[in-house]
């Protein structure tokens, strides 16, 4: 849950700014909004934006609400209500979701952003081949600043797929559009790790590693390098990891993982 809360938040950052001019604009402008609704609207769709990167759910879907009755016809606003919903996580406001991402592709089939977001939504509920659609939209969007996330994310839904030449051509991608794309460097390791190729696996695991740094990494990273590691022949640096793991995720399923490992020798590597 923590790591999906993480990508929704880097989504919402990657869609919006909000402007401290905004939050202390000065009276003439406030009057201008008056008169303006879809001024009016952008201004409280930024701030509910805002709202969400700090997890004020409430206070943005409030910002959200006055933000739809002042103009009804922005996208973005129904976008931001989606990632609200699908932020908030109980499985009514999920399934009330998709309906705000479907009514900004309708407001606006271009917006590489909102297709995005709705790739992750639809990977998150499970939806994988409807995903790769929206996210190949966003992926293939020359100038959209987030393409390398649309291309690691359609890298993620390809593997749920079964579809390991799909899911590592779009990792490769990523990393063309972004050298420091950690997740795809881990999900290229990944892929080489399972065909036994350890070679080549550990170094995509070093890749990541040098973009995100050693003690940054996730449960599921340090359980693939272990694992790597374990395959290599190289007892050092498995130690080293599991320490880390067992440090900072002492209650993940990784380290569970690790630790049956030692009453059940090759099953538990994979």
């Amino acid at each position: 849950m923590v790591k999906n809360m993480s990508a929704i938040k880097f989504l919402i950052q990657g869609s919006m700014a909000v402007s401290l001019i905004l939050l202390t604009a000065c009276q003439s402008t406030s009057n201008q909004l008056k008169v303006d609704p879809k001024k009016s609207a952008q201004v409280r769709t930024q701030m509910a934006a805002e709202y969400l990167r700090t997890g004020d759910i409430d206070a943005a879907k409030r910002e959200l609400d006055e933000a739809l009755k002042k103009d009804s016809s922005d996208p973005t606003t129904y976008m931001m209500m989606a990632v609200l919903l699908q932020q908030e996580g109980s499985p009514v406001n999920v399934a009330k979701a998709d309906g705000y991402f479907k009514r900004a592709i309708a407001l606006d089939r271009t917006d590489a952003q909102i297709r995005n977001n709705y790739g992750f939504y639809l990977y998150q509920i499970g939806r994988f081949e409807d995903a790769t659609k929206e996210l190949q939209i966003a992926a293939s969007t020359l100038g959209y600043t987030q393409r390398a996330l649309a291309f690691e994310t359609l890298g993620r839904t390809y593997q749920k797929l079964g579809d390991v030449a799909n899911a590592e051509q779009s990792y490769q991608s990523a990393v063309k559009v972004n050298s420091n794309a950690t997740f795809a460097y881990q999900g290229l390791a990944d892929i080489a790790y399972q065909k036994a190729d350890y070679q080549n696996a550990l170094v995509q695991y070093q890749n990541s590693v040098r973009a995100v740094g050693m003690n940054n990494q996730t449960n599921v990273a340090l359980w693939l390098g272990i694992r790597i590691a374990h395959a290599n022949g190289d007892n050092i640096t498995q130690q080293v990891l599991a320490n880390q793991l067992r440090a900072k995720y002492p209650d993940s399923q990784e380290y569970q993982n690790y630790l049956q490992q030692q009453y059940n020798t090759e099953a538990v590597w994979k």
